[in-house]
């Protein structure tokens, strides 16, 4: 569902349903949760995340990346939901410099390191 005005780019309203069986329509002002304006990647994100019940570790064997991978698009899915990270994990983050020294190291891939770089640039 698009959530966004392709002319101002302002959020958009959902103002009518419609039944596909027998075509009864409603119409009003609906808000939607805030699941429902995710961009894909990171409702993919959110969806590993409940079906390996929380484990990290797990969705890092299943989507082939590194933890801190995993971790930084995790991240980005709770700012994106407005969620605060939780206490001391500022601490734990990568800063540039150590993602571009695991890179050199060949500890991560160009793209683990292009997604943690892009991670750190929306804090």
């Amino acid at each position: 569902m698009p959530h966004e005005c392709p002319v101002c780019h302002d959020r958009l309203e959902v103002t009518g349903l419609v039944c596909p069986s027998c075509q009864t329509r409603v119409e009003g002002r609906f808000v939607v949760n805030e699941f429902a304006v995710l961009p894909p990647e990171q409702l993919e994100i959110l969806r590993l995340f409940v079906r390996t019940r929380g484990n990290l570790k797990e969705m890092e064997r299943i989507l082939g990346v590194s933890y801190p991978t995993v971790r930084a698009r995790f991240e980005g899915l709770l700012r994106s939901l407005g969620y605060e990270a939780a206490a001391g994990e500022d601490e734990a983050r990568l800063d540039r410099a150590q993602v571009l020294e695991r890179l050199e190291k060949g500890e991560i891939s160009a793209g683990e390191a292009a997604e943690l770089l892009r991670a750190l640039k929306k804090r």
